[in-house]
C-alpha cells in the first residue's frame, strides 16, 4: 500500500478518536459515555500490540504459551466484585489519582515509597511504551513496504508520536484534581478496543474460512510441520509451574499496571458497572484469543522455510493474497491496540512523576504563596510536559536502543518489574500490620532481584551462553546464575525472575513489618483501608489527628489551589456534614483529613500532607493512644449503626402504630355508624311494635279486621328484629370460632336455585331479570343452610344497587380443578376500587354513593366472608367489564 495514502488513513484515524473524545467531552453523564459497556471496554486497554501482534509470534513459536497472560485475568476477574470494588471505594473517599498515591497513602503519606512507586513504574512502562512505537513503526513499513529511516525527520513514527503525545496531553489534562474522570479519553479507548476486536476477528474468520478451510484444515497441515508436536506439548510439572506463575504475573498486571489502575479505578464512575465487567472482559479476551492459534499456524504453514516476522503474520497472510482492505484494517486495529496503551499509560505516568515525584520534591515551596489560577496553571502545564515528554522518551529509547526484544519479551519484563508492587498493594487492602519500612524495603529488594535475574541477563543478552555472568554466575558462584538462582534450573526466566523477586519483596516486606511496627498515621490508615466499609459513610471521622489547628489557615491553602467558590462550596458541605458552626474558629482531625483529600487530586497525599501540616501544629500520638481512638471509633461506629438501626425501627413501628391508629380511628367511626344503624334498625320496629301496642289497649272498639293488620305489624317486625338479632349473633360466633357447619357434597346449581326462589316476587316488583348459568350436576363440598344464607345475601345486594329499570343479575358457576367458582354480577354502577377488600368488614359503610347507607344492618357480607373462609374458600369483589358489582366466592370441591 502506498505510504502516503496509509498516512492519510492514519491522520483521518486519528481525527476521528479527537472528535470522539470531544464530544464525549461534551456530554456530561450521557448514557452514551457513562454506562457499564464503555467501562469495560476501556478495560481492554490490557489488550496492546503484544496481544494483536506478540501472542501470534509466541503461538507460532511455542504453541499454547501465549495463554497465561490472558487467563490469568478470566480467572480473577470474579473477585473483583469484592476486591476491585474494595479499591475504588478507598480511592474515591481519598481522592486519589494513581496506584502511587493509593500506596503512598496507606503507608502514611510516605512521599518517598510514592517516588518509589513511581520510578518502578517509569522503569517497567516507558520500554513498553517504546515497543508500542516500534510495533507501529515496523508493521507501517512492512504495509507500505518502505524502508524504515535513518532520520528521524523522515521517519513516520516521529510524527505518529507527536500526535499521540498532544492528543493525550490536551485531553488528559482537562482538569486540575487529576481524580476527575477523562470521559473523552475513557470513550475514545472504547472505541479502540471495539475496533481492534472486530478487526481481530475479521482477520481470524479471513484465515480459517477463506485461506483454509476451518479449524482442522489448519491442524492437519500444521500437523505435518517439523517441530509441530514439540512445539504444542504443554509439558509436565515444570511447564505447568511456569504456567502457574505466569497466570499469576497476569492476575497482578491487571490490577497493578499503571493503564489498568487509571481505567479500573480511577474513571470508574458507578461500583455497578463492575458487575458487567466481571463477565464481559473474560469474554472479550477469550474471542479476541479465540483465532490466535490459526493465524500462527496458518501463517506457519504459508511461510514455511521463509525468514519472516512471525509477529506480523496477521499482515503478511492478507498481503500475500494482495488483499489491500483487509492489510490496512489489521494494520489499524493494532495502530488502536498501541495508541489506547500509549495514551493511558502517559497520563498515569505523568500523573504520578508530577503528584509524587515533582511536586513533593521541588514545586512544593513555590506553590505555596501564588495564587489558585498560578497554581493550577502550573500543575496542568507540568503534566502536560510530563505526558508528551515521556511519549518521546519513549520514542528516542525506540529509536537509539533499538530494543532487540520481542513485543512479549518486553512486555513480561515490564509486567514482572511492576509485580514488585504487589506485596506493598495487597498487603494494604488486607493487612493491617503492613508497615512503610515493609513496603519500602519489600520493594527495593524485590526490585533489585528483578535487576539481577531479568534486566541485566536481558541487556547483555537473555541466549548468549557466553557471558560469564549467565553461564557462571556472580564471581563464578553457580548458585548464583542469574537463570538458575540457588539451582533453580527447571523455570524459564520470566517466572523464574517472579518467583524470587517476589519470594524476597514478601519476605522483606512481611518479616520487616512484624519487626517495626509504623507509626500512628500507618496504623490509622491501615485500619481505613482494611475496614473500609464501615468508615465509607464518614471516614474523616475515623482519621486520628492531634494539636491544634485554626480553620482560617486552612481555607487559605484550600483558597490557592481550589480558589475561592470552590472552597467555600467544600466547607459549606463539610459544615452540613457534621453540623459544624461555621464561625468555629479551632479546626478539628475531620477538617484536618476533608482538606487533605480536596488537595489530594490536585498534588497527590504526599504533598497534601505536606501543606497542611505547614499551617497546623501536630503533636505526636503514640501507639497505644491510636490503638485506643481506633477501638473507640469502631464502638462509635456501632453504637451509631444500632443507633441507626434502632431509629428506622422507630420509623417502621411508628408508621405502624400510625396505621393502628388510623384503622381504629376508621373502625371506631365505622362502629358508630354501625350502633347508629343498628340502633335505628331495632328502634324501628320497636316503634312501630309499641305504637300497634299502644292502639290495640287504648282502643277497644277497633274494628276486626284493623285489629288483624296491627297484630300482623307487631308479627313482622317482630321478625325483622329477630333476623337482626340473629344476625349479630351469627358473627360473633363465626369470629370467636363457635359456630359449627355440617359440610357435605351438594349441587350448587340445586342451592342457588333455592335461595333464588324466595326472592322472586321481589325480582318481579323491581322488574330485575336474573340468569343462572352453568352445568349442572356440578358437586362441591359445603354446608348447604350456609351456602344458601350467602347466595340470598349476595342476591339481596346485588338487587339492592341495579338500577331501577332494565336491571339485571347474572349468577355464574365454573367448575375448577379443585374447587368451584360462583359469580353473582349485577349491571348497577359498580364498586369504587378502594372499597374492594373493605366492604366485607364488618362496620363498615362504602361512602361511595353506590353502597352508603343501604337498607339493613351492613352485617350480610361481613358473614358472608366468614361463612366462606370457614369452608376453607376466598370471596372477593371486582367490577365486571362491562360496568356493575361482580361478587366472587370458591368453594372446595375435596
Amino acid at each position: 500500500m502506498n505510504s502516503i495514502v496509509l498516512i492519510a488513513i492514519l491522520v483521518l484515524y486519528l481525527g476521528v478518536l479527537f472528535y470522539i473524545a470531544h464530544w464525549a467531552e461534551k456530554k456530561d453523564n450521557s448514557k452514551w459515555t457513562n454506562n457499564p459497556y464503555i467501562y469495560t471496554l476501556s478495560l481492554a486497554v490490557y489488550c496492546t500490540a503484544w496481544t494483536y501482534y506478540g501472542s501470534i509470534g509466541v503461538a507460532a513459536e511455542s504453541g499454547l504459551n501465549y495463554l497465561p497472560i490472558y487467563l490469568g485475568p478470566v480467572i480473577i476477574a470474579p473477585t473483583w466484585i469484592i476486591i476491585l470494588r474494595k479499591i475504588i471505594r478507598i480511592s474515591r473517599i481519598n481522592k486519589i489519582s494513581s496506584i502511587a498515591d493509593f500506596i503512598s497513602l496507606r503507608y502514611g503519606n510516605s512521599r518517598f515509597l510514592g517516588a518509589l512507586v513511581t520510578i518502578i513504574c517509569l522503569t517497567g512502562i516507558i520500554p513498553y511504551i517504546a515497543l508500542q512505537l516500534k510495533a507501529i513503526a515496523e508493521t507501517f513499513h512492512i504495509v507500505s513496504n518502505t524502508p524504515i529511516r535513518t532520520n528521524i525527520f523522515e521517519d513516520n513514527t516521529t510524527f505518529i508520536a507527536i500526535a499521540l503525545a498532544l492528543f493525550a496531553s490536551y485531553y488528559g489534562t482537562r482538569y486540575v484534581d487529576a481524580s476527575e474522570k477523562r470521559k473523552g479519553i475513557v470513550t475514545a479507548v472504547a472505541l479502540e478496543s471495539v475496533l481492534k476486536l472486530v478487526f481481530f476477528v475479521i482477520i481470524g474468520i479471513y484465515v480459517t474460512y477463506s485461506v483454509f478451510n476451518g479449524f482442522g484444515d489448519i491442524y492437519e497441515k500444521a500437523s505435518q510441520l517439523p517441530d509441530f508436536v514439540k512445539r504444542n506439548t504443554i509439558g509436565g510439572l515444570p511447564q505447568a509451574i511456569n504456567w502457574g506463575l505466569l497466570c499469576v504475573l497476569s492476575m497482578f498486571a491487571i490490577f497493578l499496571l499503571p493503564r489498568q489502575f487509571q481505567v479500573a479505578v480511577i474513571e470508574n464512575n458507578r461500583e455497578n458497572h463492575i458487575n458487567t465487567a466481571v463477565w464481559l472482559f473474560p469474554l472479550y479476551l477469550l474471542i479476541f484469543n479465540l483465532f490466535v492459534y490459526p493465524i500462527a499456524w496458518g501463517g506457519n504453514i504459508l511461510f514455511e522455510g521463509q525468514d519472516v516476522n512471525s509477529d506480523a503474520y496477521s499482515l503478511l497472510i492478507p498481503m500475500h493474497f494482495k488483499n489491500v482492505l483487509l492489510t490496512a484494517l489489521v494494520f489499524l486495529g493494532g495502530f488502536s491496540a498501541a495508541i489506547s496503551m500509549i495514551v493511558v499509560s502517559s497520563i498515569g505516568l505523568a500523573t504520578m512523576v508530577t503528584n509524587n515525584v515533582l511536586i513533593p520534591y521541588n514545586f512544593i515551596g513555590q506553590l505555596k504563596g501564588e495564587e489558585q489560577t498560578i497554581n493550577s496553571t502550573r500543575i496542568l502545564n507540568s503534566r502536560r510536559i510530563g505526558i508528551f515528554s515521556l511519549i518521546i522518551l519513549a520514542y528516542f529509547i525506540y529509536r537509539f536502543f533499538g530494543l532487540d526484544y520481542s513485543l512479549v519479551s518486553i512486555g513480561l519484563v515490564a509486567f514482572v518489574i511492576i509485580a514488585q508492587l504487589a506485596p506493598a498493594f495487597f498487603g494494604a487492602l488486607f493487612w493491617r500490620r503492613g508497615s512503610r519500612l515493609g513496603a519500602v524495603w519489600g520493594i527495593i529488594i524485590g526490585f533489585a532481584v528483578c535487576i539481577y535475574t531479568l534486566l541485566i541477563p536481558y541487556a547483555l543478552g537473555a541466549s548468549n551462553a557466553a557471558n560469564s555472568l549467565i553461564s557462571e554466575g556472580f564471581m563464578g558462584i553457580h548458585l548464583l546464575k542469574p537463570f538458575q538462582l540457588f539451582g533453580l534450573d527447571y523455570l524459564q526466566p520470566v517466572p523464574h525472575a517472579l518467583f524470587w523477586s517476589l519470594f524476597f519483596n514478601f519476605i522483606t516486606y512481611f518479616g520487616v513489618s512484624v519487626s517495626f511496627k509504623g507509626n500512628y498515621r500507618e496504623r490509622n490508615y491501615a485500619e481505613m483501608f482494611v475496614d473500609i466499609n464501615k468508615y465509607i459513610t464518614n471516614h474523616e471521622n475515623a482519621f486520628i489527628w492531634k494539636g491544634t489547628a485554626y480553620r482560617n489557615d486552612i481555607e487559605k491553602v484550600l483558597i490557592r489551589f481550589l480558589g475561592e467558590e470552590r472552597t467555600r462550596r467544600a466547607m459549606n458541605i463539610f459544615n452540613l456534614k457534621y453540623n459544624v458552626d461555621k464561625n468555629q474558629e479551632l479546626a478539628d482531625a475531620r477538617l484536618i483529613k476533608f482538606a487533605e483529600n480536596l488537595l489530594t487530586g490536585h498534588i497527590g497525599t504526599a504533598s497534601a500532607r505536606i501543606l497542611i501540616a505547614s499551617v497546623v501544629k501536630e503533636e505526636k500520638i503514640t501507639l497505644p493512644e491510636v490503638l485506643k481512638i481506633l477501638e473507640e471509633s469502631k464502638e462509635n461506629i456501632i453504637i451509631n449503626k444500632k443507633l441507626t438501626e434502632t431509629s428506622r425501627e422507630l420509623q417502621e413501628l411508628s408508621a405502624k402504630l400510625k396505621d393502628a391508629n388510623d384503622s381504629l380511628i376508621q373502625k371506631d367511626q365505622q362502629k358508630d355508624e354501625f350502633l347508629d344503624t343498628v340502633t335505628h334498625e331495632i328502634r324501628t320496629p320497636i316503634t312501630a311494635i309499641r305504637a300497634a301496642s299502644e292502639i290495640l289497649i287504648e282502643d277497644d272498639e277497633i274494628p276486626e279486621e284493623l285489629r288483624k293488620q296491627f297484630l300482623q305489624n307487631i308479627i313482622s317486625e317482630s321478625d325483622r328484629l329477630n333476623r337482626l338479632i340473629d344476625k349479630v349473633l351469627d358473627l360473633e360466633k363465626f369470629e370467636t370460632g363457635k359456630q359449627k357447619i355440617n359440610v357435605s357434597e351438594n349441587q350448587i346449581m340445586e342451592t342457588i336455585e333455592n335461595a333464588i326462589e324466595p326472592l322472586q316476587q321481589l325480582l318481579t316488583n323491581k322488574q330485575i331479570s336474573i340468569h343462572v348459568e352453568g352445568k349442572e350436576n356440578i358437586k362441591a363440598l359445603f354446608d348447604e343452610d350456609r351456602i344458601f344464607q350467602v347466595v340470598t345475601n349476595l342476591v339481596s345486594n346485588a338487587i339492592k344497587f341495579c338500577p331501577e329499570q332494565d336491571g339485571l343479575i347474572v349468577i355464574a358457576v365454573h367448575d375448577k380443578a379443585d374447587f368451584i367458582e360462583v359469580q353473582v354480577r349485577d349491571n348497577g354502577k359498580g364498586i369504587t376500587k378502594g372499597d374492594f377488600e373493605n366492604i366485607f368488614d364488618k362496620f363498615y359503610q362504602s361512602t361511595n354513593q353506590n353502597f352508603k347507607k343501604p337498607i339493613g344492618s351492613g352485617l350480610g357480607l361481613a358473614i358472608c366472608k366468614q361463612i366462606i373462609e370457614t369452608h376453607k374458600g376466598k370471596i372477593w369483589a371486582t367490577n365486571g367489564a362491562n360496568g356493575g358489582a361482580c361478587l366472587n366466592f370458591t368453594l372446595p370441591k375435596k
